[in-house]
């Protein structure tokens, strides 16, 4: 079976060695670059299944590399930064990253957080019928059901769900969500979502105060599953 290639693009060898040690462990095949120059060559010619991506590169930034992957390149690209910057994480997810982690991160973190990535697609999901835990979701049948039971669902909240489901695993900002649901002129409107996320988890949580399905990222936005 062949194995899964990750390509990572980072400035500092320790970081290099650190994280080839902890993929290879996971028995991931690992391809390096040391800058974005470099690391755009390797995405071209080795097409790795998944990038890790510092944003702070000695010859170009992070988002500029992001920024030119996205023109050819549709595989899940992941962030790393040292600082915990909430501008430096929503421009990234908005241009095209899937996810971020803040240096320094657990290993347990880092690979789930791969894993998570891996099962992300460029495009929504287009299957009538997504599964993510005990939730199943009919978009032709318009309904949602957990562990076989039929929940009831608003228009809106309904319409919110289904885009996490969409993008399961990927973090979408408070503006991607507030404008696809609600429209471009509420995109500030972060408390709209506070209030349907928490009737939300209510109903597809079993612990609504400590959820595992419907994940919050402070200051960032949402992702399900």
């Amino acid at each position: 079976m062949k194995a899964t290639k990750i390509l990572i693009i980072d400035d500092e060898p320790q970081i290099r060695r650190l994280l080839r040690f902890t993929l290879e462990s996971k028995d991931y095949a690992v391809i390096s670059a040391a800058n974005g120059q470099e690391g755009l060559a390797m995405a071209a010619n080795h097409n790795p299944d998944l990038i890790l991506l510092d944003i702070a590169l000695p010859d170009q930034s992070g988002h500029e590399v992001l920024q030119e992957l996205q023109g050819w390149c549709a595989k899940p690209v992941i962030m790393l930064s040292v600082l915990d910057n909430e501008q430096d994480i929503v421009r990234a997810l908005d241009t095209g990253a899937v996810d971020y982690l803040t240096k320094p991160f657990r290993s347990r973190e880092l690979l789930a957080r791969i894993r998570s990535g891996l099962r992300y697609k460029q495009e929504p999901s287009t299957s009538p019928l997504i599964q993510i835990g005990n939730i199943k979701i009919d978009l032709s049948a318009r309904t949602v059901t957990k562990s076989g039971v039929l929940l009831r669902f608003t228009p809106t909240e309904y319409k919110l769900l289904c885009l996490l489901a969409k993008y399961e695993g990927r973090v979408l900002t408070h503006q991607q969500l507030l404008k696809e649901v609600w429209g471009i002129a509420y995109q500030k409107e972060t408390q709209y979502l506070r209030v349907y996320i928490g009737q939300i988890r209510k109903k597809i949580e079993d612990n609504p105060n400590a959820p595992d399905l419907l994940i919050t990222e402070p200051g960032i936005g949402y992702r399900l599953g």
